[in-house]
This record gives C-alpha cells, structure tokens and sequence, in this order.
C-alpha cells in the first residue's frame, strides 16, 4: 500500500488496474453475480451486550437477595457509600483465607480493579512454596542450570522508595522468567541494618518524643530500644517488598545482624587482621560533628557554590550564616626578614593547624626563602618554607600554599611526603582543642569570623574573592564535613583490589553496561585505603581488643598491642599467646564497623558462609548482581573485592547497573522537593492532601514542607491515580534502564494500567466465546484446520515468544515488554479477537469455530505466561479462569512452562498474505473516516484475478469486523465493478477497496480533495523516477530495493489513474447530486 490512505470516487471500466471506478448508472444493479457477504458484527454486538445487562441484573438480584438475609436498606446503605466513595468500583473482589487459593468459578468482575486482583496470590504462592528452589530428587541443580540472585538489602528502618521498586521489578522479572524456563531459581532477600542512617533517624525520634538522648539511656539499653523499633519497622519494608510481588525465598531472608551475618562479619575482620589487610592507624577521616562518627564517600554530598555564598551550618542558630565559596587571602611574615609570603585558602580557620608553606622548588621568586621559616601569628610556632613540585602550582595565585596535614586529605599527603608535623586543632564536638592557642573552645566557623578579625588587626589580611567550590555535607545531617585525625581500623585495599580487577579482565566478571566497566578500572587502580570504624552504638561492634598490659602505657594506635577475636575467649587466648606471663586487661573497641564491610559480604554470608553449608555449595556463586550505578563503587566492588579474598571467587558472573529514578522533569527525587514517589502510593493511589500528611509526619525541616507542598501540588495537583502493582512494575521494566537516568512519569504507569484493564476485557471476551464445555487440546501443535487468521496470530505469538526470551537473555527488558505488549494490545485485541468474531457467532461453521477458538486458548494461554514474569498478578488471576490442557501440569502461572518459540507456528509467508487483509481493512477505515461514512457503511474489494479474489473472498468477514461501522463487505471477481458513487483506495495493482458514498458527499470539495492527491502521486513518482534513471542505478542499487521500486512506480500508475477517473466521474455525475 503506497503513500497515504488514498480516497477517490473511480469508473469501473478499468479492473486490471486494481482501481476500480465509478459508472454512471443510477442503480448498483452492475453487481453482477459477486460473492456478497453481509456482516453479523452488529447481530453479535447485540447479543453481547444483551449478555451483559444479564449478568449485571444477575449480580444485582444476588446483592439484594444477601441484604434481604441481613437486614436494612439497601437503599440507606447505598446513600450512605455514595457519600464515602463517589466513585464506586465496578470490580467485585475475590478473596480467600491467607494462604488459601481463590475461588475462581465466581463469576469474573465487570472492569479490573488491581485491589481485587492482587488480594490473596501472594500468600497462596509463599505457602505452596513456589518461591523456593526445585531441585532434583536427591537435591541436585536442574539440567538447565540455576539463577540465583542475592538481592541488594534495603535499610530496615527505610521506607520502600522508587529505586527499591527498580530494582525489585526488574531482577523479580527475570527470576520468573528463569523459574519458568526450568532452571533451579533462589532468590534472597532481607534488610540492612544501616548503621548511620537507623541510629539518626532513631535518636530524632527519641529527641523528638522524650528529649532524650542515647547517652541517657546508656549503649545496652539504647541497642536493644532500636531492635524494637526494628522488629516493628523491619517488618513494614519486607510487607511492602510483598506487595511489589518479589518471590524472595523467605525461609531464607536474612538480616546484616543476624546471627548469620554477624558470624560472617567477625569471621571477616579476624582472619583480615590476621593476614595484615586490616590494621590501625592515625588518619584522617569524613568527620560529621553532629554524629560524631566518621563517615564513608558514599556518605557525603556534595555542595556545588558558583562563589561567595552564605549558608546555615547544622549545630549553629538558623538565624547564623557564614560564608562560603571565598578565598581568603593572607600573609605569613618570613622570621628574621620583613618578607611576607601571601597564601589564600577557603578554609582560614585551619590556619591555626598549619605546619608548612610549600612552594615550588623552580619558582625563582621563592628560592632565596628555601629553608627558612615564616612565624605564625597567633601561636607561638615556626612554620618551615618546603619545597614540593605536587603541591605548589607556580601558575596558580602566588605560588605559596599553607599546609595544614592534619586538616585537610591532599595536605596530608604533602605532610607524609616532607615529614611534616601533623597537629589537631580540632575536638569531636567541633570545638577548638588546646593545640588551638586562643582559639580553645570557640566552635570551628566561629573562628572563621574571629581569624578574619585578627589578622586585620595584624595587618596580615588582604583580600577575599569569590572562589567557585564543592563543600562536603553530611548526607544525613546537612553538617559541614571536616577531615579529622582519628585513630581507626583500616583495609588495605590494593591486595584486594587486584584480583577484582584481573576478574573482569579474565571474563570472569561482566560489568554492563560497557560503559561501567571503565569506570571501574579507574576506580579500583586508583583506590585508597578504607576507614572500616564507626563511632556508633548500632551495628557490628569490631571484634578488636586493646591489650592493657599493666605497668605500661602503650599507644592505641600501634596495631602491636591489638589482637582480634571471634568471641571475648578467643581474644584472651591470643592476647596470652602475644604476651606471655603478663597481667592485662583486654578492652574491645567501643566503635562498631562500617555498614558497607557487612554489607559487603552480603553474596555468600546469605549462603551460611564461613560454614560450608548445602546452600553455599549448591548456589554460590550467585549469577548476576543488579543494583543502582552510584553504588557500584562503594558496595558492588567491595562485594568482589572481598567476595574473592575470602573464597577464591566473584560473587556474581555479572554486574548489571541500572539507570537512576527521576521525576517527570529530569530532577533527582528528593523529600525536600516533594517529588519523592512512594511505590505504595503508585500502587494504592493517593490523594493531594494524603500526600501533605505523609509530608507533615516525616522528619523535614518545617521549611522544607512547605516548599516540599508546592511541589506536589505542582506535580500531583490531583493526587496519585491507583494504578496497581502488576502496573508500576510492567512501567519500570519498559524504561531503558541501561542509561543514566530514567524520567518516571506517573501518566505512563497509570497508561500500563489501562494496559491490565484491556487485559481484562479481552480475557473476559475471550471466555465468552469459548462457551460453556469448551475443552482445549492437549497440545498446542496444529491440527491443519487453521485459517489465515489463525496461522497469522500463532505466528505473532511465534514472534513475541522469539524476541522476549531473546531480549531477557540480554537482560533487556525494554525490548521484551514492548514485544509482549504489542502482541497483546496490537495484534491479539486489535486484531486477531476482532477478525474471529464472525466466525465464532453460534450460527458460524463449527468447524470453523472450533479451531477459531483452540487458538483464541492458545493466545490467552501462551500470551499471559509471556506477560507474567511482568505482571505477577493479573496474568495469574486471569490464567486461573482459563480451562487447562491434560497436558499441564502447574497449578500456577508463575511455575508453568515460559513460551518458547516453535517452528510449526513460523510462517513469513501467511504473515504477507495476512497482511493484504489488515491493508485493506485500514483502507476500509480511512475511507469511511474521509468521508463520514461511520454507520452502516457498505464496501466492495475488485480484484485483478482470481488469485486475489480467492484470497479478499475468504477473508472478507474478518475484514469486516475490523472495520466499525462496516454494514456488508463484498468481494469482487475479475471483471465485475462497484456500483456507481464508490470511493476508492487502491491496496496495490491487484486490489482495490472501495466504499459506497453516493448522496453523502460534497462533490466540488471531492473533486479538490482528489486533485491534490493526484499532484501529490505525481510528484511522488516524478522524484522516483529520477532514482531509477540516474546513472549506474542498476549497478548500485541492490536487486530487492530496484524490485520494490518498480512495483511503486506501478502502484502509483494505478492510483493515479483510479484517482483522475474517479474526478471524471465525479463531474459527470454532479448534476445528479
């Protein structure tokens, strides 16, 4: 079918053309002896509808009946729900007992209601031990192999977010999938105890409540108060991860401080120190003054300043604000001289830790000064002129930079490299220590103010400028993070870092996207040391122990005087085998590990690692690890790292880093925006003003909820539609997820649950033509009955099935829900349940009609398995009601056989001439929408032979009825015409469709739409004519395109002559009008 859907009124003196025209005769008595085939589509429509007014009256005798047993008025009642729910669902719900399947001989709901249909399967699943891994009977893996995915552990006390929701959608899809396929599936699932982040968010609370702090109810009592909070808040996250249809085997779920996971953990730090990957050391860290603890990257943001910027500082009076995004410019006066050296820094409170001034060792301005000192003005301290080529840049300001190592990371390094003095000006609290002269005690950025003062009194003071920077900030508090020297436990991450590296060089290890895996050579060659201490009371307390032998004072920091053990009496044996015949006392560190070390052996301590348990014989290592790219850093690398330090191999064959969530404008989801989705309310729907309660209930500064309100009302000013699970699911697999950022737009999920209700009403259809007693095959091979149709959709569903296990395999999910998708929506509800409905009407051949709908089961049947790794519930929901081959043997959909493809329903040819039809039924409606013709419309198909009028004959039913409106279709054998009045869409040089439009158009306005069209076809042929004639065409162009252009240029001779003749006619026959 060439160019646009072309209408004409045409003569029918030309037929070997394919167009076909119009005569002048007043009457379609030229009709001849063609095969006339009136439509039953409205007969049907009827009948349908009058079924459904039945079972509506049906249902509403039945409400009536059961108020009649309990008493009242219906009528008040009905009022009264009115006044509560002004938009009642349709849905009838189905429920069971928890655990119990539903009953699904109840009659199906009118409409899908998501609350309905996903109430009650996920507990059935969980009993019947579906989510659980089926091996052999002597416990052995399938021989299709195994798929074992050790979900990411979400914060316990954390609400489920969108990301959470990413994640679970996309790993449970393909864990369906696999389940499906016949491989032996296990996936874990549990809960991080997020040490920082549970601890803050907990001491808010009892702050807020009691006006306590820990340190009032002491270490022991404080622990055990968040266990409580845990065991009550634990549970939510783990409820919501259910809602979301994750089939984690929950005999198996585990907690980062259970018993597990704590032995893991210990086990870990014990034979670390023992090899000397673990040791102590005196260095800086991420200070958050606030928490007092020392933090991780992972847990600092980063604050971008154009230039000079006063902000509030968290632990100071909100009315306070200081400056930032400045350099200070200042002076040190060189000793014995009247020489000054001008530094500038961002940070001039520091200065008071200063211990060297580094300059270039080839700056001729300086190379009279190497050597000597400068004083510093406010302590009594001489301050040595280094020369460090790294350090000093000669371009950049003045050439002089303050060194102060013990307060800044690169000045750290200067200070190793030149044996400088390391002095800490600072106390935990974000006081001044005594190292601070006449600074003690003053808060940091007070001194910042006060420092300013001095040296302008000093007339030390030169200038500020602006300084464009990033300034660290707690993540958790907002506080300004400052680098603090404090004595910590620290892994050497080179040793392990290697063969993290060499895994991925050897293919080992796949990191996808591409992309990623460059990013994490850069990462792991250039890796630091890591700062594995924390100074919380929540988490795994390190199993190190200061040896206090009496008599002595010995330094903290020598690793010599720790040892390190699984329990308090392994610690005691190995501080007696270190120190024989001495009296000491043992002392474990008060501060607990990082989140991220237990974390970090999340693959294989799920598995019962260090014991050599069944489970981690039989599925470790796991498969593939999918998670978020801003934590394949600082926990997936760890994960390796440690993974083949401690059993000789990667966690996982493959990394799959997913995109991150944003709003529907690009913006990073955030609280304080108000743009932070909550799944659950995708899911169940809320309104505005539900949202603004959540808001006012959560932890934000009062400032922010207001600017957090109009965000919302912004984006929502309507609320949240409810749009289901299966819904949200299916809508996050289909984003690109392998890009950076994905734009999550509600109006699109909300779109996927119109997508379920399509699902519904199809199904609902479908059953209704199957009848009463229908009984499908016991295979799904063909019995050499199909039609066209038939053979056409079996190849569709051929195709689907090819591409989605093809897609999932990739781990693209993007491309196997828009396979899934379009067979369902475009070419079994479009077309195939539309085509069908002639011929399984009561009075259609049963022979016709008995194979229309063993295929019709066939779709149904094979289409939800397609569907349901993506939509867990209402593909199971619906596949119950479906009768059941003999053959199957699944009481679920989620342990049914997934669709593969078959050569029997491979059929590129059926799919051409299948195609004719569909062209002619897109002509029929174009046709009719061009000239209004909606109702009751009449249409004729010419053909040129008797190939192409066997072929539009048999067909010419199913066309009909994808063609609304459509009255009677006829085919037309070679050499008979349309009657006069017939409008014209030329399919190709064979075919024609023509539509009856006499009386019921304006001719001039016809006759101006036509002349257009013909100058459009013209043109189109001119210039492709041009193509074709150009020089060493046949040369270049290969054999398949030349082919198709010739049958272009003869498809446009047809049009236009179909078109020019149907002019002529029209203006013959306007006085007529």
């Amino acid at each position: 079918m060439e160019n646009t859907l072309q209408g004409a009124v045409s003569d029918s003196s030309t037929s070997g053309s394919g167009s076909a025209a119009i005569s002048s005769a007043d009457t379609p008595g030229s009709q001849t002896s063609s095969d006339s085939m009136p439509n039953s589509k409205d007969n049907e429509k009827g009948k349908f509808k009058r079924l459904a007014k039945m079972e509506k009256f049906r249902k509403k005798q039945a409400a009536q009946n059961q108020q009649k047993a309990v008493g009242g008025s219906q009528k008040e009642k009905n009022v009264k729900a009115a006044a509560t729910k002004p938009k009642p669902k349709a849905a009838v719900a189905v429920t069971a007992p928890k655990g119990e399947k539903k009953d699904m001989s109840q009659p199906m709901a009118e409409s899908y209601d998501p609350t309905a249909v996903e109430a009650s399967w996920y507990e059935w699943w969980v009993k019947q031990k579906f989510f659980e891994p089926k091996t052999g009977s002597n416990g052995e893996i399938s021989p299709k192999g195994k798929f074992v995915v050790a979900a990411p552990p979400p914060s316990v006390t954390d609400k489920l977010h969108i990301g959470h929701a990413l994640f679970i959608s996309v790993q449970d899809a393909l864990v369906r999938w696999n389940r499906m396929r016949g491989l032996t599936t296990l996936f874990i699932g549990g809960t991080d105890h997020a040490g920082i982040a549970t601890q803050t968010v907990f001491e808010k609370r009892v702050w807020k409540a009691e006006k306590k702090t820990r340190h009032d109810y002491g270490r022991e009592a404080f622990v055990n108060k968040i266990w409580e909070w845990k065991n009550e808040y634990g549970s939510a996250i783990l409820n919501q991860m259910r809602r979301l249809g994750t089939s984690f085997d929950w005999s198996r779920e585990r907690f980062t401080l259970d018993e597990t996971l704590t032995r893991a953990t210990r086990e870990t730090f014990v034979r670390l120190f023992d090899d000397g990957v673990i040791y102590r050391s005196n260095r800086l860290v991420n200070w958050c003054h606030t928490l007092n603890t020392a933090l991780s990257n992972l847990e600092v943001k980063e604050k971008e300043l154009t230039g000079r910027t006063l902000l509030n500082v968290t632990g100071y009076p909100s009315e306070e604000k200081f400056e930032f995004g400045v350099l200070v410019h200042f002076a040190y006066e060189v000793e014995d001289s009247d020489e000054r050296i001008i530094v500038a820094t961002t940070r001039v409170e520091t200065m008071v830790g200063d211990t060297a001034i580094a300059v270039n060792p080839n700056d001729e301005r300086y190379k009279h000064l190497h050597g000597k000192f400068v004083r510093h003005p406010f302590i009594n301290r001489r301050i040595p002129i280094i020369t460090d080529a790294e350090a000093a840049d000669m371009e950049f300001g003045t050439g002089a930079v303050k060194i102060t190592p013990a307060h800044d990371f690169n000045d750290w390094e200067v200070g190793k490299r030149n044996n400088l003095q390391f002095i800490n000006i600072l106390n935990e609290d974000g006081t001044y220590n005594d190292n601070a002269g006449p600074y003690k005690g003053m808060l940091r950025f007070h001194v910042r103010r006060k420092i300013v003062e001095d040296l302008k009194e000093k007339g030390l003071y030169v200038e500020t400028t602006d300084n464009p920077m990033i300034i660290p900030i707690c993540s958790m508090t907002g506080d300004v993070i400052e680098p603090l020297m404090k004595p910590q436990w620290w892994v050497e991450c080179k040793t392990l870092a290697e063969p993290a590296i060499q895994a991925v060089h050897d293919g080992e290890l796949e990191i996808a996207p591409s992309r990623t895996e460059k990013e994490w050579f850069r990462w792991l060659e250039g890796i630091k040391d890591w700062c594995i201490s924390r100074q919380l009371w929540w988490g795994h307390r390190i199993p190190a122990y200061f040896v206090n032998i009496v008599g002595q004072s010995n330094d903290p920091c020598d690793t010599t005087f720790w040892v390190a053990g699984r329990d308090l009496d392994e610690a005691t044996r190995r501080a007696k085998a270190k120190f024989p015949g001495v009296d000491f006392e043992l002392e474990q560190d008060p501060d607990v590990l990082d989140t991220w070390f237990s974390s970090g052996l999340w693959p294989f301590a799920v598995m019962g690692w260090p014991e050599n348990t069944e489970d981690f014989e039989k599925f470790f290592p796991t498969t593939f690890m999918e998670t978020g790219w801003d934590i394949l850093f600082f926990w997936v690398t760890r994960m390796v790292m440690l993974g083949i330090y401690l059993t000789g191999k990667s966690p996982f064959s493959k990394v799959f880093c997913h995109a991150m969530i944003r709003d529907a404008h690009g913006r990073k989801m955030s609280k304080s925006l108000g743009n932070g989705i909550d799944p659950i309310d995708i899911i169940s729907g809320i309104s505005l003003e539900e949202l603004y309660v959540k808001l006012e209930a959560g932890n934000l500064d009062p400032k922010e909820v207001v600017k957090a309100k109009a965000g919302q009302k912004k984006d929502f000013p309507s609320g949240i539609p409810e749009c289901g699970t299966d819904a949200l699911r299916f809508s996050l697999c289909a984003y690109p997820i392998a890009n950076v950022d994905v734009k999550l737009d509600i109006q699109r999920v909300d779109g996927y649950r119109k997508f379920c209700n399509k699902l519904w009403n199809a199904t609902r259809f479908a059953l209704s033509k199957l009848e009463d007693g229908f009984v499908p095959l016991a295979e799904a091979t063909l019995t050499g009955n199909e039609s066209l149709a038939e053979k056409w959709i079996l190849h569709r569903l051929n195709i689907a099935a090819r591409d989605t296990n093809a897609a999932m395999a990739e781990m693209n999910l993007m491309t196997a829900t828009t396979a899934i998708h379009g067979f369902w929506l475009y070419d079994l509800c479009d077309v195939y349940i539309e085509y069908i409905k002639p011929i399984t009407t009561p009075d259609a051949d049963p022979s016709a009609r008995r194979s229309a709908q063993q295929t019709l089961y066939t779709c149904l049947d094979e289409g939800l398995k397609l569907l349901h790794p993506f939509m867990p519930f209402v593909t199971e929901e619906l596949w119950q009601r479906l009768p059941r081959r003999s053959s199957e043997s699944a009481t679920s959909i989620c342990i049914a056989s997934y669709p593969e493809p078959r050569s029997d329903y491979d059929d590129s040819k059926v799919e051409a001439d299948f195609e004719i039809a569909m062209n002619i039924a897109k002509a029929g409606r174009s046709l009719a929408a061009d000239y209004n013709v909606l109702s009751k419309s009449t249409f004729y198909i010419s053909n040129s032979n008797e190939a192409s009028y066997a072929h539009t004959a048999s067909q010419a039913n199913g066309i009909s009825a994808l063609i609304k409106g459509c009255q009677s279709i006829t085919a037309l054998k070679p050499g008979e015409s349309a009657p006069a009045g017939c409008a014209v869409f030329s399919i190709n040089d064979e075919v024609a469709m023509h539509l009856l439009v006499r009386g019921q158009v304006d001719i001039d306005r016809e006759v101006a739409k036509l002349e257009g069209k013909v100058s459009k076809t013209l043109k189109l042929k001119s210039g492709l004519e041009a193509k074709v004639s150009a020089p060493k065409y046949a040369d270049i162009v290969p054999a398949e395109v030349r082919e198709a252009n010739s049958a272009k240029l003869s498809n446009y001779d047809a049009e236009v002559d179909a078109l020019q003749n149907a002019i002529k006619t029209f203006l013959a026959l306007k006085g007529d009008y």
